[in-house]
């Protein structure tokens, strides 16, 4: 009985190993996926300038979509979180594991000057592991709204950027409801430092205990503008914004402008 016990054991034991390979092996495959699917699919994995600008402009896009809305999914960003923004980091991170976790991704943070344009983009990775009752893998669009200068401060910084650790995030206000309520709690500082909207593509059962860490790009941002600057100089606005993200401007401008719906 004992010998039958051991042997029903190591067949669960190595269904649960094989199945959390299976699972651990789709970062990749959706990472790969994500590349090659366009618009479809942001992907993950950084890009140049251009890309970045242009990858965080279809994340945003989606964010103030009135075919969101239509659809059945109140998933917008009121017009007034985003005029009173401070800065907007916008990434995508592909999630995968099966009882461990991992996460990885990248995007861009932008600052508002205090002339009302916006600074030129910094590099972002996101990464993380974790433990819980999960399963799975899924690709998410991130959209944090910094709404004090703090905050802005917070990822100028350099180094790991905890977020829900060293900086406080709560699910942001939608739609169109209660827009000059939302307008009066930020002038009056009663909100959270940064507002998360998310859009997740991918099955991922269960919970995770798992922070999410931001760290500065120094590599990418030499690449980018072609000498060592650091986030800070960036997002004070000591950098012309480059051409390439253009794209990303024009859409913020639209999400400023738009009708409330």
């Amino acid at each position: 009985m004992f010998d039958r016990f051991k042997e029903q054991a190591s067949r669960a034991a190595n269904s649960a190993t094989t199945f959390g390979q299976q699972a651990s092996r789709q970062i990749g495959d959706m990472a790969t996926s994500a590349t090659q699917s366009g618009p479809n699919f942001n992907s993950p994995i950084p890009g140049s300038l251009g890309e970045e600008c242009q990858k965080a402009s279809r994340i945003l896009e989606q964010f103030i979509s009135k075919e969101e809305i239509e659809n059945g999914f109140d998933t917008i960003i009121p017009v007034s979180v985003i005029k009173e923004a401070k800065g907007l980091a916008i990434f995508t991170v592909v999630k995968a594991g099966f009882l461990w976790s991992g996460r990885a991704g990248s995007g861009i943070v932008v600052a508002k000057l205090p002339d009302g344009r916006w600074s030129a983009p910094t590099a972002i990775a996101t990464g993380g592991v974790g433990f819980g009752a999960q399963i799975g893998a899924d690709i998410t669009d991130f959209v944090l709204i910094l709404n004090s200068d703090e905050a802005v401060r917070a990822f100028s910084q350099g180094g790991n950027l905890t977020l829900g650790g060293n900086l406080s995030v709560s699910a942001g206000p939608i739609g169109a409801g209660g827009e000059a309520s939302i307008a009066g709690d930020i002038r009056d500082k009663k909100v959270t430092p940064v507002f998360s909207y998310t859009k997740s593509k991918g099955l991922f059962a269960g919970m995770s205990i798992e922070g999410t860490g931001l760290l500065e790009l120094q590599k990418a941002n030499e690449k980018f503008y072609g000498k060592p600057i650091r986030a800070e100089a960036l997002l004070r606005g000591e950098i012309e914004p480059p051409a390439e993200a253009n794209v990303l401007y024009a859409t913020i401008q639209k999400a400023e402008n738009r009708d409330p719906y």
